[in-house]
């Protein structure tokens, strides 16, 4: 038998192709020297997957990230080394921190240059770990470019098996420009856990027997099939689901069983109902420190309540919570698995999931703010744009409007709803936006069309058909300026049916309302000194509107979705109000009085 001769390829190229046969078909990244091969690699298949040029590493490794939670499979950024890594650790972490499948290539130095504080030289197993315990699964560097394909699907499987998170891989730029005939791996299936018979005997005994149970959803690893199966399961065992901080799309907000979001800002009453539980069942959620209220609502080592707790991870059961019963399972396994229990023929706790309901329904009634009420901005747009929108923010007290008085719509409905970081990075919103509206493109040519790259130095013309969905960010002013220079990205790359909000308030809110609270009327730092947001919006190619009443929210509103092209509103709103529950002036009264009577 004679052997097939494979014609040698650089190894940059052959780690394009590797990606292809992984299924992806874009990538995102700022270029850099160190890895030029790749670079080449995709513009050699242009046909077959693109490179989305972004305007700073922090914001091309929030676009990844957000790629990996729409996805499923691992968002792909690619960084130069030093610098370039720096800026793009803050969306590795938050990957890690939000069990969100990434993969980080960065270019390295030559390996005749290593061990020498070379240019822009980094050790970066040291610098993300895993010893930093908490900023990468893996950290690998490809010395023989013979075993490149290898790297990657490793690479792949590391992402996606158990807790899903990022990856770094290194690559001496050296290593990128020999030539290997080293074979593509086929696409990773990661492995998935399930839980035994015995486990899901002893989960159906305990429920069975409780008398106020609640479900607290959450984590990575989700599917459409696994969030069908959940609300089987909530159906048939008529229970009430709560969902884990920033994961509230896991679970239909309409739906009678739906009891609210446990996470910052929690409705008082369904933080009570935590606490009044005699059984909480926690699936897929690390149960980390803004779902547990700083680990107030269920203490620990030991919660007051019976605890069973599903995670994918086996390392993360029993590292903070002891429980009655720990399931190490895929959400892929576990959901299915628990939707096929049979549920006793009488659910004593109906008239519980009923009122947990009852007290998320209220909880969507604002108290009225005027001139500006942001409550009612957040009613407008679901009023004005369908099901199925895609809502991104970072961090800041802003995004608490979103999260208690938008009512997201579950996996398996249209997809992934909800992009906001559960680390509380701030500037997340506008690239996981950008992200969303350009990964919804067709880009790609038809077979009865041959792709026309654009003129060296101008973007890629990509007018496909508009993507199915809108895509809203909102962002506070601090928050926008972190990472707003990628709305030059958007235009760059045609992104349709895409608006991004800015609620300038002059201040860091959410710095500010502590530092009311800790240090009443002494504010130090968090007052914030703004562009005409507009203005800037309109320099990046942006139709651009401005609001300070509710009245002209309306008309912005009506005006940006006609826009027919991206579109940003800059939303004026007086800094006393702080969150959707209270005012500055409150909150610094009420720390007042505490410090003048620290006894009362």
């Amino acid at each position: 038998m004679t052997r097939q001769v494979t014609t040698p390829v650089l190894a940059g190229h052959k780690l394009v192709e590797a990606l292809i046969a992984q299924g992806i078909d874009t990538a995102f990244g700022v270029p850099g020297e160190s890895f030029l091969a790749v670079l080449d690699g995709f513009h050699e298949y242009a046909d077959k997957i693109r490179f989305i040029a972004c305007r700073q590493e922090g914001g091309a490794a929030f676009m990844a990230e957000a790629q990996g939670k729409l996805t499923g499979r691992p968002g792909i950024c690619f960084v130069t080394r030093g610098p370039g890594a720096t800026n793009a650790s803050i969306g590795l972490h938050t990957a890690f921190q939000d069990s969100t499948p990434m993969i980080l290539f960065i270019g390295q130095v030559a390996s005749d240059q290593r061990d020498r504080e070379a240019f822009q030289e980094v050790d970066y197993r040291q610098m993300f770990g895993p010893g930093t315990l908490g900023m990468a699964k893996w950290v690998g560097e490809v010395h023989d470019a013979e075993r490149l394909p290898e790297y990657v699907a490793r690479a792949f499987h590391t992402a996606m098996q158990g807790r899903p998170g990022p990856v770094v891989l290194v690559l001496p730029e050296d290593m990128l420009t020999k030539p290997i005939t080293a074979p593509v791996v086929a696409p990773a299936r990661p492995a998935e856990a399930a839980p035994t018979p015995a486990a899901l005997a002893e989960l159906r005994e305990r429920l069975a027997a409780a008398k106020k149970p609640l479900v607290i959803a959450g984590g990575g690893g989700w599917t459409p099939e696994a969030t069908t199966a959940l609300q089987t399961f909530a159906e048939a065992w008529g229970l009430p689901i709560g969902c884990a901080f920033r994961f509230q799309d896991l679970f239909d907000n309409v739906h009678p069983n739906y009891a609210g979001d446990v996470g910052i800002g929690i409705n008082p009453k369904l933080a009570a109902r935590v606490k009044e539980a005699d059984l909480i069942l926690a699936i897929g959620p690390r149960l980390g420190e803004m779902t547990t209220g700083g680990y107030t609502l269920l203490q620990a080592p030991r919660p007051a309540q019976a605890l069973i707790h599903i995670h994918a991870g086996a390392e993360e059961l029993g590292r903070v919570y002891t429980a009655e019963l720990l399931i190490n399972a895929s959400m892929s396994q576990a959901a299915p698995a628990l939707a096929g229990l049979v549920p006793p023929a009488d659910i004593a706790w109906r008239d519980w999931t009923a009122a947990a309901n009852a007290d998320y329904v209220a909880n969507l009634v604002p108290t009225p703010v005027a001139p500006l009420d942001m409550a009612e901005l957040i009613h407008l747009i679901d009023a004005k744009l369908p099901e199925g929108t895609i809502f991104t923010n970072g961090a800041g007290n802003y995004s608490g409007w979103l999260h208690r008085f938008h009512r997201y719509t579950a996996l398996h409905r249209f997809g992934k709803t909800q992009l906001a970081p559960t680390s509380g990075a701030m500037g997340y919103g506008v690239p996981a936006a950008v992200a969303a509206a350009l990964l919804q493109q067709d880009w790609r040519p038809h077979a009865d069309a041959a792709r026309q790259l654009p003129p060296e130095g101008e973007s890629p013309a990509w007018d496909g058909p508009a993507p199915a969905r809108w895509v809203v960010n909102i962002a506070g002013d601090g928050d926008f300026l972190m990472t707003g220079q990628e709305l030059a990205t958007a235009t760059g790359y045609g992104a349709k049916k895409l608006l991004v909000i800015v609620v300038d308030n002059g201040t860091y809110g959410t710095i500010r309302m502590h530092q009311e609270r800790e240090y009443p009327g002494r504010v130090s730092g968090s007052d914030l000194f703004n562009p005409d947001f507009a203005q800037l919006a309109e320099a990046y190619g942006f139709a651009a509107f401005k609001a300070e009443s509710t009245a002209q929210v309306d008309v912005a509103l009506d005006a940006a979705i006609a826009a027919g092209k991206p579109a940003l509103i800059h939303l004026r709103l007086s800094a006393d109000v702080s969150t959707s529950r209270s005012t500055l002036t409150a909150i610094r009264e009420t720390a007042e009085k505490a410090q003048k009577n620290p006894h009362a």
